[in-house]
Formats: C-alpha cells, sequence, structure tokens
C-alpha cells in the first residue's frame, strides 16, 4: 500500500519559517519524481517545487530563492524548507510520487498571518 504522508504544516507569522516533510512508504522511492504542490482556496493547484531522481531541482517564481526542496533516499523522505513566508504562500501544501503512477499525500495546512 503506497502512502504518502505529510508534515510540518502550522501557523506562523510573515517573515518565518517552516519545513514541510513527506514520508513515503510503498513506493521504491529513489526512482520517483517528488514534488510539493499547493493549493489556495478557489485557486488552482499548482507546483510549488519538484526534485528529480537524480536531485535536479526546479521551483516556481513566486517562491524561488525562499523555498528549497531536498530528499533524503535513504529516509524515503522529501522535504520543503519554507522561509520569508508570506500570507499569498498560505494554503494546503500536499506530496506528489511520479514514476510509473502520479500518488498524493493528503495535505498539510499551512497559513502565514500577516
Amino acid at each position: 500500500q503506497v502512502q504518502l504522508v505529510e508534515s510540518g504544516g502550522g501557523l506562523v507569522q510573515a517573515g518565518g519559517s517552516l519545513r514541510l516533510s513527506c514520508a513515503a512508504s510503498g513506493i521504491i522511492f529513489r526512482l520517483h519524481f517528488m514534488g510539493w504542490y499547493r493549493q489556495a482556496p478557489g485557486k488552482q493547484r499548482e507546483l510549488v517545487a519538484s526534485i528529480t531522481s537524480s536531485g535536479s531541482t526546479n521551483y516556481a517564481g513566486s517562491v524561488k530563492g525562499r523555498f528549497t526542496i531536498s530528499r533524503d533516499n535513504a529516509k524515503k523522505t522529501v522535504y520543503l524548507q519554507m522561509n520569508s513566508l508570506k500570507p499569498e504562500d498560505t494554503a494546503v501544501y500536499y506530496c506528489n510520487a511520479q514514476w510509473n503512477y502520479d500518488y498524493w499525500g493528503q495535505g498539510t495546512q499551512v497559513t502565514v498571518s500577516s
């Protein structure tokens, strides 16, 4: 059974930091393309950051320079370090794993107060 379990969300003031984690089970983690997406109320889900199986990263323009995605294949975990948070970063953040199939976590709420 495949599971992606996100953690680390919460309420933070603007300018603060949070670190999201996504622990995977039931997949060959090292082979998977991993991504963090977010969805704010009334908006479409958008890709925030991604990391390939070889460690190449990509970021949405709105978070470049503030967010860092990383992965630990031994722990089967992908991380999203979020610094200099802004109120517009408020959303539910989802972990995604892609290889032969597309898997999603249940999401974790991030709320940034002004």
